[in-house]
């Protein structure tokens, strides 16, 4: 139940009672006053009580995750999904057997679930939350794997004298090579192009 419709003597009376019945704290509702409570005559007749509609917050964590389980389950994949806080952020962490299928071609599968699970968990939140989507430590995989690129073409790029053009990849990971060449001072890097083909470049200074 993620809305109710309460009458009590007193605005507060039912905000109680709507709460009970939700089984939620004040802070987790918004609340409507419908009707504020009216006196009868002489205090007796044809008073009227307050009305008041209380609605759950959404919780993006809760939306989030339930989208993103049964998006796994319609994919026909065996895994489970357990949120974990880390140093970055909030995180949804998949695990099971068939997790290649969920990761894809240098990620964008599990990118593209990210992106989509992102979408749902904010379409109703007050403020923007962001969620990171891993799978059994791919996401360390590919940042380890593009240091050792970044460092292996920084270094031909340097032999050659010319640049060297990389594939094209997300803001995310053309991020990590930015970053793993910041102090290389034989090279500088920037990126051309536009989305999605949007690339790396490599430069001898």
């Amino acid at each position: 139940m993620n809305k109710v419709t309460v009458s009590g003597k007193t605005v507060e009376e039912a905000i109680l009672q709507g709460l009970e019945k939700l089984e939620a704290a004040k802070d987790d509702v918004n609340i409507h006053i419908i009707e504020e409570p009216q006196k009868g005559l002489f205090g007796l007749i044809g008073g009227k009580p307050a009305v008041v509609e209380l609605v759950r917050k959404p919780d993006p964590v809760k939306e989030g995750l339930t989208f993103l389980r049964e998006t796994i389950d319609k994919m026909g994949v065996a895994a489970s999904v357990e949120k974990e806080e880390r140093e970055e952020g909030l995180y949804f962490n998949i695990t099971g057997k068939e997790i290649g299928v969920l990761i894809g071609k240098r990620g964008q599968t599990l990118d593209s679930l990210q992106y989509l699970v992102n979408l749902v968990a904010n379409k109703q939140s007050e403020s923007y939350l962001r969620i990171h989507l891993d799978a059994e430590g791919y996401r360390a995989r590919r940042k380890e794997a593009l240091e050792v690129l970044a460092h292996r073409l920084s270094k031909k790029s340097q032999r050659t004298k010319q640049e060297v053009r990389l594939e094209p990849m997300n803001a995310h990971e053309r991020k990590i090579i930015h970053t793993a060449l910041q102090h290389d001072t034989s090279v500088k890097t920037y990126s051309d192009g536009q989305e999605p083909n949007r690339r790396i470049i490599i430069a001898p200074k």
